[in-house]
């Protein structure tokens, strides 16, 4: 039986660090190759530069698959070599990732790369802008705005500590140190305010007053809100307008967020058309509370199946309300109060 030899085992491990750091260039490269084909660069090309240098596979150390016996924990300190390859690997596909489960409920997630970069691009940023991220996640969306801007110049904040901390690991990990901050999304970040702009990696009800607040005048908001992004501009402390973006997109719930569950809908007499699209839905969760599914589908029918560019939200004073085409047309409804 052969002698064991410690200096070949730390040969192979530094052997097989190696190889991981050139898989994970490799696959890098070609997830940014995959992003830039989807056009998602195309507002804001200079993203690309932060996508190519921030390594993803540092703020997932692990994360879940969904397979036949339920949820399945994918590690980067696993054992076997090949079960690190096929983590690596993951942790560059162009797909969400599901980062922390409570009891099978998604808690948080590393966003689908191609949508954060589209994000991003409608962000409309410029150098010195001080940007406040709502949903601190893995802190993957707050190294690329830091690579951007600078740290200096970058706050995150989440209301699960577990969550703040392990970001200021990741960031640090990958050289990043924005300030990361553990509070209530929905209130911002007073100390840190004014913003120049605001982005939102989880969905609301509504948009909290205090974003527009801490905004500056001629600042953008960007939030997921009813499965669409909504890019507000800010006018002054109390009032902000925008559209949607024409894009999908479902993100984890704001925590801290109280608002009811919604009552299934009841689909009698709509058809079967309305029933499998996505835009109804939209427009369905859009004006919950407000129109039932046969009023939102005559409108629907009515209006030509309009996308979610279409579709816009207005802020003013107290009130939030939602609108077709133009804030005071026919077509306009409440949101909840926040």
């Amino acid at each position: 039986m052969g002698a064991h030899h410690p200096g070949r085992d730390h040969d192979q491990g530094l052997a097989d660090l190696a190889g991981l750091a050139d898989l994970a260039a490799f696959e890098r490269a070609e997830l940014v190759r995959e992003i830039e084909a989807s056009g998602a660069f195309a507002a804001d090309p200079r993203w690309r530069d932060a996508f190519a240098a921030v390594p993803r596979h540092l703020f997932v150390p692990y994360y879940y698959v969904s397979g036949a016996g339920g949820h399945q924990r994918r590690w980067g300190e696993s054992r076997d070599p090949r079960a690190r390859e096929q983590w690596l690997r993951g942790a560059y596909e162009d797909t969400p990732l599901a980062t922390r489960l409570r009891d099978g409920e998604l808690l948080s997630s590393s966003s689908q790369p191609s949508l954060m970069a589209l994000m991003l691009a409608a962000l409309c940023v410029e150098d010195g802008h001080r940007v406040l991220e709502i949903g601190a996640g893995t802190g993957y969306n707050a190294a690329l705005l830091s690579h951007r801007l600078g740290d200096a110049y970058v706050t995150t904040v989440d209301l699960d500590p577990e969550i703040t901390e392990s970001a200021r690991r990741h960031l640090a990990a990958a050289g990043y140190h924005p300030t990361v901050v553990t509070g209530d999304g929905a209130r911002g970040v007073p100390e840190r305010a004014p913003f120049d702009r605001i982005i939102a990696t989880c969905t609301l009800a509504s948009i909290p007053r205090a974003w527009v607040a801490q905004c500056r005048p001629g600042g953008l908001i960007l939030t997921p809100l009813a499965t669409g992004l909504v890019a507000l501009t800010v006018r002054d402390a109390e009032h902000a307008e925008g559209f949607f973006l024409h894009t999908s997109a479902y993100f984890v719930p704001l925590r801290g967020e109280s608002r009811p569950e919604p009552e299934p809908a009841a689909y009698g007499g709509v058809p079967r058309l309305a029933r499998e699209s996505d835009l109804f839905h939209f427009l369905l969760a859009l004006t919950r509370g407000t129109l039932d599914p046969q009023e939102a589908y005559a409108l629907w029918a009515r209006e030509g199946m309009p996308g979610r560019e279409r579709y816009g939200i207005t802020v003013a004073g107290g009130a939030a309300w939602a609108w077709l085409d133009e804030p005071e047309g026919p077509y306009s409804w409440p949101l909840p109060a926040s």
